[in-house]
């Protein structure tokens, strides 16, 4: 029996792990217990979420790190055969994968995609992006697309027709010219599994609201957040479409917000790992649209903290607090980091979960 996708459930406040797939996770730090993302670690990390009845585990496409003294990302797993393996060891959490449009195919990806969700009895996702470093894609011998999301929505296009089809098809487009194409099994999920798009930038948001269900993106202060929910449900209405709004947050979890504080000022300031925040920090400014122009001048610790995501950083209830704030702003869910899953999720879960179950948020 095929069950509901976990992202389709009833919480108001969906809540999952994210980038627990690569080194360090989100936080760019030296600081000794950070997250290594071994594959035992994301064993653990999978089963605390799937136990706690958290919604979804996300991870980070990632091909070459960002130097620096920890060479940070630069170890991670792809994200299909890290879904597949977690797949099988969780029983309830959605697992999404992340694809870079120019440097997977899509006929491949729709293999790989319903082998998940088969494996998953229904739980796979895609969060699908154009990419933004250009020091990866020439790895590949690939350039930065001018309209990436051009070929993007022909990508996904490809991928449906798999699914939809049960004779050979050929395809003629832009960006691909396909012939006699079949791929089964088609997911379990129809007529796809779910999808997402990380997107900040204008040409993203089109096509999220186009052609997935979700879109992840990123404020600056909460009280702002709504703004960009209201970008996107207008966006959506122009294709009499509606569209869910995720965000990001890194966690700092402690008993008082002394405890917290210093914590955060430790890792993400005094032991960051400064030359590989400043690598990450000038590609993203210079090739990417992910965040408000301003987070870049304003806010060095959350990038060590949390690639740029917005920190939740205190007590218990300062926390919840913060994320009842959020989903006022019309949000129906947020990706977590941490410095080290394993230890920090637990707490989280424990002390935070009723307090959201308490202010309504989850059942």
């Amino acid at each position: 029996m095929i069950k509901r996708h976990p992202l389709k459930g009833p919480n108001q406040l969906k809540l999952g792990v994210f980038s627990a797939n690569a080194d360090g996770g989100l936080a760019i730090t030296t600081v000794e217990e950070r997250w290594r993302a071994r594959w035992s670690d994301n064993q653990n990390m999978a089963q605390i979420a799937d136990r706690a009845g958290l919604e979804f585990l996300l991870p980070i496409a990632r091909w070459k790190g960002f130097g620096g003294q920890t060479k940070a990302r630069e170890w991670s797993f792809e994200t299909f055969t890290w879904a597949a393996g977690l797949a099988a060891i969780t029983e309830r959490i959605g697992i999404f994968m992340t694809v870079h449009v120019p440097v997977m195919h899509p006929l491949y990806a729709a293999k790989a995609l319903a082998t998940v969700d088969h494996i998953s009895n229904g739980r796979a996702g895609l969060n699908i992006v154009c990419g933004w470093n250009p020091v990866e894609f020439a790895m590949f011998g690939v350039s930065l697309a001018e309209k990436g999301y051009d070929q993007a929505g022909e990508w996904l296009d490809v991928l449906e027709k798999c699914y939809a089809s049960n004779e050979p098809f050929d395809y003629v487009g832009t960006y691909y010219k396909l012939k006699n194409v079949v791929s089964r099994p088609a997911s379990l999920q129809a007529p796809r599994p779910v999808t997402m798009n990380a997107a900040f930038g204008g040409p993203g948001r089109d096509f999220a609201s186009k052609h997935c269900e979700y879109l992840f993106t990123t404020f600056t202060d909460i009280d702002e957040g709504g703004q960009h929910v209201a970008d996107m449900k207008a966006r959506a209405a122009e294709h009499k479409r509606e569209i869910g709004l995720y965000t990001v947050c890194h966690v700092v979890c402690r008993e008082t917000q002394a405890e917290a504080d210093a914590y955060y000022e430790r890792y993400a300031l005094a032991e960051a790992d400064h030359g590989a925040v400043e690598t990450h920090m000038s590609g993203k400014k210079e090739f990417s649209s992910s965040h408000d122009t301003e987070a870049y001048d304003r806010y060095r610790q959350r990038f060590a903290g949390g690639a740029g995501s917005y920190p939740l950083v205190g007590t218990p209830e300062k926390i919840a607090d913060d994320m009842t704030r959020i989903s006022k702003q019309g949000y129906s869910g947020i990706a977590l980091s941490f410095v080290n899953y394993t230890y920090e999720l637990p707490f989280f879960c424990d002390r935070v979960l009723p307090l959201l179950r308490q202010a309504g948020l989850r059942s």
